[in-house]
């Protein structure tokens, strides 16, 4: 715990403190040559020549005792209030300044809800083989045309697609929204040599009119008047054309805003393994349905919430609005009903063009059928701390634990961190690899109500007694058919 606090140190610094046996001026004034006597010590003698002699001492002994706390406690706080005259702006330094403690620790604080994987694999890489990564990537990362990508991806995320892609080694990469072409060339750095898919309605090159954007010589480009939505293209007709037998060794990057269940559905009957979502937007927040929001649920570690106005989740959330852009308080996450799932009870899609009003009911088989298909799910960490980054817009509490934690500054310089300018680390939101199941079974319709009965049932029966209360709710907001099969069925769950 020491040796942690001592790193802190590096990205919230004080003033060096004079050592007591530091040599002065060599120079003939007497008073850098006199021992140096402190403002408490002449008050005591002071107070020492005054009372002697006579029996004054003990009424004086206990002011002088509370005067010498008084001045040592105003002693330490203007020195802790050093830090924060030094970075105003500084969230960490804000958070110490009103009295919050150690606020660059609290990852996870409240709750990071990842979906269930169907037999509880995790990825192939490790924090060991991130760090690695971001030793090679930041050079890489300094060489990007496109210096100041504004409403695009930020360095934590291109980080993330690099590593990715570079680990897959994919012979052929698709995108859906390339925007300026940032990613696009994020890509290409991680494999230089293959084809690459590029779906986006305007075409990256009508930027370079206006500021830098990326055009790639080696990229099929579906966009502007030959723009094709990913759920509309032929893919069998695309992969016979680059030779592509083995859907597993094909990336799919989708950073198109677009309801990412709906995604997911057409990539798994596209037949595609590996996806990445760009911006999985947490509860509360986003144009769209993310994952985060669909894993989002009570039976989930980290997941559900109460809207309860004085509850602790209420104050905690109240109290790091003020430090965080991106933080949601309990009037903003939940809408009418007490609806908190999605955003305030809805589902987005498509910039938010669409908002569809969705009962919890329907929040919770959305998780399931996530939860049926995927072998593996993976948020991408932030890539260190924000008292190293001085990001202030996604909220720790809400995040996994950074790959470079807070305090290891010297990490943080090794790596090359610090000579980017602060302002690429305020673009995380919880970029997402989610692996298909190899053999997953691909529902047409999910909403089909026998199938989803039958789906939910043998879900359930392997659940707890407080998951499966979530039955009764569902049973509740069920149809008249739904409801008599759902109480033949009951019997195996004991009620």
């Amino acid at each position: 715990m020491t040796g942690k606090v001592l790193e802190r140190v590096h990205s919230v610094r004080r003033p060096a403190q004079f050592s007591g046996d530091g040599v002065e001026d060599d120079n003939d004034d007497e008073s850098k040559t006199r021992k140096h006597i402190s403002l408490v010590m002449r008050a005591t003698n002071y107070l020492t020549r005054l009372t002697t002699g006579c029996n004054l001492w003990p009424y004086f002994l206990v002011p002088s005792f509370l005067l010498l706390v008084l001045f040592s406690s105003l002693l330490i706080a203007s020195r802790s209030s050093v830090c924060v005259v030094s970075s105003a702006y500084d969230p960490v330094s804000r958070m110490r300044f009103f009295g919050y403690q150690d606020p660059d620790s609290d990852f996870g604080s409240l709750g990071v809800p990842w979906c269930r994987s169907k037999h509880g694999k995790t990825v192939e890489w490790t924090s060991k083989d991130l760090l690695k990564g971001l030793e090679e990537f930041v050079p890489i990362y300094e060489t990007r045309p496109i210096k100041n990508n504004m409403y695009g991806m930020g360095f934590d995320h291109s980080f993330g697609l690099w590593f990715i892609t570079r680990w897959l080694k994919p012979d052929l990469m698709i995108e859906s929204g390339a925007f300026k072409g940032h990613s696009t060339w994020v890509l290409r750095q991680a494999m230089p040599d293959k084809p690459i898919v590029s779906l986006s309605p305007r075409h990256p090159e009508k930027y370079l009119k206006k500021g830098p954007a990326y055009v790639d010589g080696n990229c099929t480009y579906l966009a502007g008047k030959e723009f094709v939505d990913f759920g509309s293209l032929k893919w069998g007709s695309v992969m016979k054309k680059h030779g592509i037998t083995d859907l597993s060794r094909v990336l799919v990057f989708f950073d198109d805003h677009q309801n990412e269940l709906k995604r997911l559905k057409q990539a798994l009957k596209a037949g595609f393994r590996h996806l990445v979502f760009e911006d999985n937007y947490d509860t509360g927040t986003g144009d769209h349905y993310s994952f985060r929001q669909i894993c989002d649920q009570f039976y989930i570690r980290g997941g559900g919430h109460s809207c309860f106005k004085d509850s602790d989740e209420a104050r905690i959330r109240s109290r790091r609005k003020k430090f965080w852009e991106k933080a949601v308080d309990i009037k903003e996450l939940c809408g009418p009903g007490e609806a908190w799932w999605g955003v305030r009870g809805h589902m987005r899609d498509d910039f938010n063009h669409s908002n569809k009003a969705i009962t919890y009911a329907e929040h919770f088989q959305n998780s399931r059928f996530v939860e049926s298909v995927l072998d593996v799910y993976w948020e991408l960490p932030p890539v260190a701390g924000p008292s190293l980054t001085h990001q202030n817009r996604y909220d720790p509490a809400r995040a996994p634990t950074p790959i470079v934690e807070d305090g290891r500054f010297g990490l943080f310089q090794r790596l090359g961190l610090a000579g980017l300018d602060n302002s690429v680390f305020n673009g995380y939101t919880q970029m997402v690899f989610p692996l298909k199941g190899s053999h997953s079974r691909i529902i047409s319709d999910i909403y089909d109500d026998q199938l989803v009965v039958a789906q939910f049932i043998v879900c359930c029966r392997k659940f707890s007694l407080v998951e499966n209360r979530l039955f009764l709710l569902y049973l509740l907001s069920s149809s008249g058919k739904q409801k008599t099969k759902l109480l033949m069925e009951s019997r195996d769950f004991g009620y």
